[in-house]
């Protein structure tokens, strides 16, 4: 189910140098911007950031991209009646949050994809469960439309609302990806959140971006 992605991608790959750690790709679209500063043509590469959002969190913040100003954040959507891989995600993203609880750099961003189910009472009861502060993790609601547009458009994880008569718990059809956004809310890696595997390897891909210099 994760083939699409590599159709909606464009992704600028960085060659490590010599002694120098590997840098992440940046995934997207890129513009190039040529202008002339004090008689020199000056090149710039402006690179696609993920679109202006307004959600609501578990405790009735307002979530917005300045939330996660200077940040690095792990994104995901789920629904939490999802009887198919979204238990699967919340594990594995529990223990990513349990591993950088600590780190005032990383933040997680949770999307529900089923705002008319998952209310902020139901939110807020899933996050007490997990043990989650609410400055370090938001689990966020808003317009069923935003929601699904932002993860289709700003984070490339396909998520819909099935056409067809189905079982509760799999009204909606979705992608399992964790999206690693850097401090200039570009993103940086994608991985299966299904898959502990990946998931370790989000975790070494997280490494190397809190090392990258602005």
């Amino acid at each position: 189910m994760y083939k699409s992605l590599f159709a909606l991608l464009t992704i600028t790959t960085f060659l490590s140098c010599t002694n120098a750690p590997q840098k992440l790709p940046i995934y997207g679209n890129k513009e190039i911007r040529t202008q002339v500063i004090d008689g020199k043509e000056v090149i710039d590469t402006i690179f696609q950031t993920i679109p202006p959002f307004s959600f609501i969190d578990q405790d009735s913040n307002i979530i917005t991209n300045e939330t996660f100003k200077d940040k690095i954040f792990i994104a995901d959507f789920v629904f939490l009646s999802c009887g198919s891989i979204c238990p699967k995600m919340n594990v594995q993203m529990k223990r990513l949050y349990d591993k950088y609880a600590s780190n005032p750099n990383i933040v997680f961003l949770t999307h529900t994809i089923d705002p008319e189910r998952d209310t902020l009472a139901r939110i807020k009861k899933f996050m007490k469960a997990h043990g989650a502060e609410t400055n370090k993790w938001h689990f966020v609601r808003g317009p069923q439309e935003e929601i699904l547009k932002i993860a289709n458009k700003g984070y490339f994880s396909i998520a819909y609302k099935d056409s067809v008569d189905v079982k509760p718990g799999a009204e909606y059809q979705h992608e399992g990806w964790f999206v690693l956004v850097d401090k200039k809310q570009r993103i940086r890696s994608m991985k299966d959140g299904t898959d502990q595997f990946e998931v370790d390897k989000l975790s070494k891909d997280i490494e190397l971006l809190l090392l990258e210099k602005e």
